[in-house]
C-alpha cells in the first residue's frame, strides 16, 4: 500500500511540469491568434485607405480637370467680349461719323450757302448729255417729312410712293439710305414684298456701314420668305450671324433661324 501511494505521489510529482508546458502553448497559441486578428484588421484598413486615397486623388484630378476646362471656356469668353466691345466701339464710331457728317450737311444747307447749289429753275444739259437735277435743301426736308408723315399716319402704299417720288426727285439726299428703309417697311406693310426687298437691297449695297442695314438685312430674310425663297432667306440669316456676332440682329437671326423647316 506504502509502495502504491509512493508512485501515485513520483507520477503527480512528474506529470506537473508537463501539464505546465500545456497550459503555457495553449496561452501562446491564443496570443498569436489575436495577434492574427489584429494585424488581419490592420491590414484591411490600411487597403481600404488605400483605396480611399485613391478615389480621392481620382476625384481631385477630376476636380482639376473641371477647373482647367472651366478655366478655358472664361478665357474663350473673354475674347469673344473684348471682340464684341471692340466691334460694338466701331459700330458706335460709325454711326456717330455718320450723323456727324449729316448734321453738318444739312447745317450747311439750311445755312444758305447758295454757292454750293445749282440753279433751281430750268435743269441744263451737261456736256454728256444728261440733265443738271435742281436741288433745294429746304425743300428736300419738307418732302421727306412729307412722306414719312403719310408712314406715321399709316399711308402704307401712299407713303411707299411718296418715298419712291423722293428718290427721284433728289437722287443724291442725304436722306437716301433712311429713304429707302422706311420706304422698304412701307412696301413691306402694304404686302408687296418684291418691291419692299428691292428697298431694303438698295440700303444694304449702298450703305454698308450705315446703322439700319442689320435690320434691314432682317425685313430682307422676312421678304425672301415672305416670297416662298426660303434658301435665300436661311442665307440671309446666316449672313447677319457672321457680319454682326454678338449684335442684337444676330440674336434675332438665330431665333428666326431656327424657326425655319
Amino acid at each position: 500500500m506504502f509502495n502504491l501511494r509512493f508512485l501515485l505521489l513520483g507520477l503527480c510529482l512528474l506529470s506537473g511540469p508537463a501539464a505546465a508546458g500545456l497550459f503555457a502553448d495553449e496561452d501562446a497559441r491564443k496570443q498569436v491568434q489575436v495577434l492574427e486578428a489584429r494585424i488581419l484588421k490592420l491590414e484591411e484598413a490600411l487597403a481600404k485607405s488605400e483605396e480611399d486615397g485613391k478615389t480621392r486623388i481620382r476625384a481631385l484630378l477630376e476636380l482639376q480637370m473641371q477647373m482647367d476646362a472651366q478655366a478655358a471656356e472664361m478665357r474663350k469668353l473673354n475674347g469673344q467680349n473684348e471682340e464684341l466691345v471692340h466691334n460694338l466701339q466701331d459700330a458706335e464710331k460709325r454711326q456717330k461719323d455718320y450723323y456727324v457728317d449729316l448734321d453738318s450737311r444739312l447745317r450747311r444747307f439750311e445755312s444758305g450757302t447758295a454757292s454750293a447749289l445749282p440753279p433751281v429753275p430750268g435743269a441744263k444739259s451737261a456736256a454728256d448729255g444728261s440733265k443738271d437735277i435742281p436741288t433745294n435743301p429746304l425743300g428736300e426736308n419738307k418732302t421727306f417729312e412729307a412722306a414719312y408723315g403719310l408712314y406715321k399716319a399709316e399711308n402704307y402704299q401712299t407713303a411707299a410712293t411718296a418715298f419712291r417720288d423722293f428718290i427721284k426727285q433728289f437722287p443724291q439726299s442725304v436722306h437716301e439710305a433712311n429713304v429707302n428703309y422706311w420706304m422698304g417697311n412701307a412696301y413691306f406693310l402694304s404686302k408687296e414684298y418684291a418691291n419692299s426687298l428691292d428697298s431694303y437691297q438698295a440700303l444694304v449695297s449702298k450703305f454698308q456701314d450705315h446703322p439700319r442695314v442689320p435690320e434691314a438685312m432682317l425685313n430682307i430674310a422676312e421678304c425672301q420668305l415672305e416670297l416662298k425663297n426660303k434658301f435665300a432667306a436661311q442665307k440671309t440669316l446666316k449672313q447677319i450671324i457672321v457680319q454682326f456676332p454678338g449684335s442684337d440682329a444676330s440674336d434675332k437671326a438665330k431665333k428666326r433661324l431656327a424657326t425655319i423647316k
